[in-house]
């Protein structure tokens, strides 16, 4: 995944892999425990609600939802299904890939950057 691969300066991709696995796995604590949400866009977007930058350890929210997704979280799951019932559309993962994202919890919606739009 893109989110493995952006490393820091003097970091390597090891490293980076250590801390996207502990930053899913704390985001997935705080989904459990309802100190973050899910919110999903008009479009099938998603956008994780309730983190802080540092929780987010530079994770996009396309990246969250695929490492949650992969990983097996029953909590993720349900909250992913729950905002989906609330929002009366699943995700799209074909918008998700394409970069539709929201930097306010949801209330706007943008496509992806850096891609010529």
């Amino acid at each position: 995944m893109v989110c493995d691969t952006v490393t820091r300066q003097g970091q390597t991709l090891a490293q980076r892999m250590e801390e996207v696995v502990a930053a899913a796995k704390r985001i997935d604590q705080l989904i459990a425990a309802g100190g973050a949400r899910v919110v999903i866009g008009p479009q099938g977007a998603i956008v994780f609600t309730g983190l802080t930058d540092s929780q987010r350890d530079g994770l996009t929210d396309a990246c969250i939802y695929r490492r949650l997704m992969a990983s097996g979280s029953a909590a993720a799951r349900t909250a992913i299904t729950r905002a989906e019932q609330l929002a009366g559309r699943g995700v799209d993962r074909r918008t998700v890939a394409q970069g539709v994202h929201s930097h306010d919890g949801g209330r706007t919606w943008s496509a992806g950057h850096g891609r010529g739009r």
